[in-house]
């Protein structure tokens, strides 16, 4: 979600204190109660005995402060001391072979180990950086050899040193992962699937992204989440050139293309396009590729309005009229825009890859759209086409216009008008119709104004998914319609992490038994509370829960096979005591009684079910229920009894934690859960998570996406943990061609968020000196 006020709120507790009085602010602590005061007189009386003995103490005590603020500037400095990674490269030109041998050298395991600091706001200090993610194609090894620089079991060995005998890059492949469409088996289930193009003439196919067969040696493992248990591969990597190439990058504008990447290192890039060549996108228009991809592909999905179309006649006489073929649901993929974001070339790369790769390579199984939030509610969006166009031109990359939909705040007053009673707390001080704390309002317009889709993926303009597209939304839709409802609310608050718990199903028992630990009930179905309101489906007699749940079924299967309602990329965790600054922005309820059951998912990112939207209008419109924007969609679903999952996708973190520290630190709430007391969502424990590449405020996500994109950067090697640009400048184009480079950079597929700027030229004073 839009955050241009969050710095302020998220930043740390001393921020919100100057923002609030104490008493808008229940979520902080109370004052101490207040002492009676000790009679300075009877302190400084005219007995020698006890002056001596009062400044005595008062010495010491003051010493002991000084040593006390001065311990973390000092063990920052050891520390930095200690762990300060050093990279040795050594190489020699083999001139009898051609070849060129590397020699990749680390501390690693040599490294002394560093006492921790008691106070868990710098444990992340003692552990020293990885370096493993910024080795290149060079390092590239077959999976079944690579050997990963951290997580190591206890015993294992390093990777390093390790030599590389270069003779030449391996050539990428197109990675495809959808179904194959042409198959005998595909054509005996569904209906056909017709090609789509990108011009009207149906010339210009659309293009394919390219991987590279291997691991580059030595780089991390995730160490949250995983790739396999989601059906993700994990034995290809993707290069800049492999996964933007085919949609503009690294070509000129004369070509069609936008430029960037041509400044960067380039060796073996023209693999990308030698099967389409290099595609000229200036004239191409996106809504219309879109629109004619579906119109030809129809017949494939289910009717929301549930009239039956004749076959078209084309398709009959080609493959003969289809008996019992399956049709498949339609998902949205919805992007949150706003007027005066600054479009960069790099954000029109990413959107043409994601339509690309999940509408037209689909064959229309999905929708993308810009949901443009028009921020000056004086606009005449409704009574005015031409402010509308103008607004477009203004603000929307001519190549997007026909995909957008614009909304505005004094918009939703009108959807949702009338009073919506007390809050609970707004520590915002936003209004109830903003964007900030009810981001969900105009997706549930929309979804209500969009019956043929079944699915909404709520997404954020500055996410980046360094793969494709359709395998990452795919894979975790088959991933949630998997998942038994059978304790999927404890499982979904818990992170998983696969080196310390062990196997998926040796980590559903260690949450079985947590639970039954605690003494308190899993959480199945519908939840009651005071001043709970049945929805009118409810009162109708209906239920979420499905028919597989019954008391005569394998409760083992429960859910299986059944859609996720909500899929979320970060923990569904208890909101109730974790610190977590919008925990009680809860409005609509009486306030007479207790605050009700809530859960929570940070970062808005998740899919929604239609299903599920409807109840979050009915709750809007009907009752006037709000909640903050990370709270309502998980929070409904706990109320209502829908199906909702967290997806453990992977998530690499900058430091060589202990995988207990990892633990501790993002399962430290109750019940070894990320919610309650404890929890990493709390404003004292947040800040593990800026060395992480997925959270709202991850530092680590655009260092390495920058790095990959072939930029240099500070990248975090300072004496103060890397923030606000320390350490050295690192990578870049002449690190990546030096004589002993291992090449640029080729990760595995995972989610990075925020990316707030990508080429150096968008930050200014981004070059020191």
């Amino acid at each position: 979600m839009e955050r241009s006020s969050s710095i302020v709120v998220k930043k740390s507790s001393s921020s919100i204190s100057s923002l609030f009085s104490r008493e808008d602010r229940p979520l902080l602590p109370r004052p101490a109660q207040q002492i009676s005061r000790i009679r300075v007189r009877a302190l400084l009386g005219n007995s020698l005995y006890r002056r001596v003995l009062f400044w005595t103490f008062g010495f010491l005590t003051l010493l002991g402060l000084a040593l006390r603020l001065t311990e973390p500037r000092l063990l920052r400095e050891r520390v930095h001391d200690l762990t300060e990674f050093h990279y040795n490269a050594k190489s020699r030109n083999d001139w009898g072979s051609g070849s060129r041998t590397v020699t990749v050298l680390t501390a690693g395991a040599e490294e002394p180990e560093v006492p921790p600091w008691s106070p868990d706001m710098l444990n992340w200090l003692r552990f020293r950086h990885l370096d493993g993610f910024f080795l290149g194609l060079k390092a590239l090894v077959p999976a079944s050899e690579y050997r990963p620089e951290h997580p190591r079991v206890s015993g294992e060995e390093s990777p390093y040193p390790f030599t590389i005998s270069y003779t030449g890059l391996p050539t990428p492949t197109p990675f495809i992962p959808q179904p194959d469409y042409e198959s005998a088996k595909y054509r005996s289930q569904y209906h056909e699937v017709e090609p789509c193009y990108l011009d009207k003439d149906q010339k210009i196919r659309v293009p394919d992204i390219y991987a590279y067969q291997g691991i580059v040696q030595g780089q991390s493992e995730p160490i949250i989440g995983s790739h396999s248990l989601l059906g993700l591969r994990d034995d290809v990597c993707f290069d800049r050139f492999g996964r933007y190439g085919p949609y503009g990058l690294g070509y000129t504008f004369e070509a069609g293309g936008v430029e960037v990447g041509m400044d960067t290192e380039r060796e073996g890039s023209e693999a990308v396009w030698a099967k389409t060549g290099k595609i000229n996108y200036d004239n191409i228009d996106w809504a219309d590729a879109q629109t004619r991809c579906y119109e030809s592909n129809k017949q494939r999905f289910v009717n929301p309005y549930g009239s039956s179309e004749p076959v078209p006649a084309k398709l009959a006489t080609r493959y003969g009229r289809p008996k019992h073929k399956h049709k498949i649901t339609r998902t949205a993929v919805v992007i949150r825009a706003y007027t005066g974001y600054q479009w960069t070339h790099h954000a029109l790369l990413n959107f043409r890859a994601m339509i690309s790769e999940l509408a037209l390579r689909s064959g229309g199984e999905y929708g993308v759209h810009f949901l443009l939030h028009v921020r000056d509610d004086n606009e005449a969006i409704w009574a005015d086409p031409a402010t509308g166009q103008r607004i477009l031109d203004e603000n929307m990359p001519r190549e997007f216009h026909g995909l957008c939909t614009l909304w505005s705040e004094d918009q939703m007053r009108l959807v949702y008008p009338g009073g919506f009673g007390n809050t609970f707390s707004n520590p915002s001080g936003q209004d109830i119709h903003g964007v900030y704390r009810s981001a969900h309002m105009p997706l549930q317009v929309f979804a209500m104004n969009h019956p043929e889709y079944e699915h909404f993926w709520n997404w954020e303009l500055d996410m980046r998914v360094l793969g494709n597209y359709y395998e990452l939304f795919d894979r975790l839709g088959k991933w949630g319609r998997q998942q038994s409802r059978v304790e999927a609310w404890e499982r979904s608050a818990k992170y998983y992490i696969p080196r310390y718990h062990g196997s998926w199903d040796n980590f559903t028992r260690v949450v079985h038994d947590e639970t039954k630990a605690s003494g308190r009930p899993a959480v199945f179905g519908p939840v009651s509370f005071p001043g709970r309101v049945p929805l009118r489906s409810e009162l109708g007699g209906q239920s979420f829960v499905p028919a597989s749940c019954g008391r005569r079924t394998d409760q083992t299967r429960c859910g299986v096979g059944e859609d996720a309602d909500l899929i979320t990329l970060n923990p569904l965790f208890d909101a109730e005591n974790s610190g977590w600054v919008f925990a009680s922005d809860v409005t609509g309820y009486p306030i007479d009684q207790p605050i009700p059951p809530r859960r929570s998912s940070i970062i808005t990112a998740s899919r929604l079910s239609r299903r599920l939207l409807a109840v979050m209008h009915e709750e809007t419109w009907r009752m006037r229920h709000a909640m903050f924007s990370e709270m309502f969609p998980a929070t409904m679903a706990l109320h209502h009894g829908l199906k909702a999952v967290y997806a453990p996708h992977p998530v690499w973190i900058d430091r060589e934690w202990d995988l207990h520290a990892v633990d501790r630190a993002f399962n430290g709430g109750r019940d070894g859960s990320a919610g309650g007391p404890g929890s990493p969502f709390d404003l004292r424990n947040e800040h593990n998570h800026k060395g992480t590449s997925w959270y709202y405020n991850a530092e680590f996500a655009g260092l390495l996406w920058r790095r990959w994109l072939g930029y240099a950067q500070y990248d975090g090697r300072g004496p103060d943990g890397g923030r606000d640009g320390a350490g050295e400048l690192r990578g870049g184009v002449k690190e990546e061609e030096r004589a002993d480079s291992t090449g640029r950079m080729c990760l595995r597929t995972m989610l990075v968020h925020p990316i707030k700027w990508e080429h150096p030229s968008e930050m200014e004073g981004y070059y020191k000196g």
